[in-house]
């Protein structure tokens, strides 16, 4: 078992990637605390799963229930060893000339100042314990700008910075953090959104990127990837940024 006997926290539990990565960590022999704002869906999903598993009802948006979240994880099991920061939201498409102060407030909070307020509690733990490891899920939308809206392809440029300032920053105490930038995943993220405000015409403007697009992954192939980077395999991989996009960033 790769990972038998760590502590994880995954966010955005309930559902698609996390989902998956909770249910293959519990598989290769982790403790998980599960997390999502959903709380109904959270606990089926830690049923279902079985195992040594915690379902947490918490909205990252809201630092106290991240700070709830990642406490519950040492007062269930004494540590972290994991942070796998997921849950994320989709935006409308806008571009900065059109984008809503509420739309840009909704995405930010939940993609860049969840995994913030997450890190900022679990790190001093991690620390303190002489290491873990910090795996962010970013998007291509982080590296360049041409498949989603100013929101929330800043928001994923940003979760890139955030991740290889905090390995760089505690390469030499143990702890690492890495970035997946997911291409087109097969999950329900765009129920994040209400259909009927996303803006067409920005949309159309990006249709030649989106053209490109080889395909969409599974949810496992993005768990089997967090998996490794999470687990003592990776030991020596810190501040990368891997994207796991079916080829779509080399168009």
């Amino acid at each position: 078992m790769r990972l038998k006997d760590k502590v994880a926290v995954v966010t955005g539990a309930a559902s698609g990637m996390g989902l998956e990565i909770a249910k293959l960590f519990v598989a290769e022999g982790a403790k998980v605390i599960a997390a999502d704002w959903h709380s109904d869906d959270i606990k089926a999903a830690a049923e279902k799963i079985g195992g040594t598993i915690v379902p947490v009802t918490a909205n990252v948006a809201v630092e106290a229930e991240c700070v709830t979240m990642i406490d519950r994880a040492v007062s269930e099991f004494g540590r972290i060893d994991i942070l796998v920061n997921n849950a994320g939201v989709m935006d409308t498409f806008q571009s900065v000339a059109d984008v809503d102060n509420d739309t840009w407030r909704r995405v930010l909070s939940v993609n860049l100042d969840g995994p913030m307020f997450a890190m900022r509690r679990a790190v001093p733990l991690m620390l303190a314990q002489g290491g873990g490891a910090i795996v962010n899920i970013a998007s291509v939308a982080g590296l360049g700008g041409g498949s989603a809206g100013a929101a929330y392809t800043a928001s994923k440029h940003a979760l890139i910075g955030l991740g290889q300032s905090t390995a760089f920053q505690y390469a030499k105490a143990g702890l690492r953090c890495n970035t997946v930038a997911s291409g087109g995943v097969a999950t329900n993220i765009m129920q994040s959104v209400d259909a009927s405000h996303i803006d067409q015409a920005a949309l159309g403007r990006l249709g030649a990127y989106h053209a490109t697009n080889p395909g969409m992954l599974e949810t496992i192939d993005i768990a089997n990837l967090v998996l490794f980077l999470a687990s003592d395999e990776a030991r020596h991989i810190n501040g990368t940024v891997i994207p796991a996009d079916m080829g779509w960033r080399a168009a």
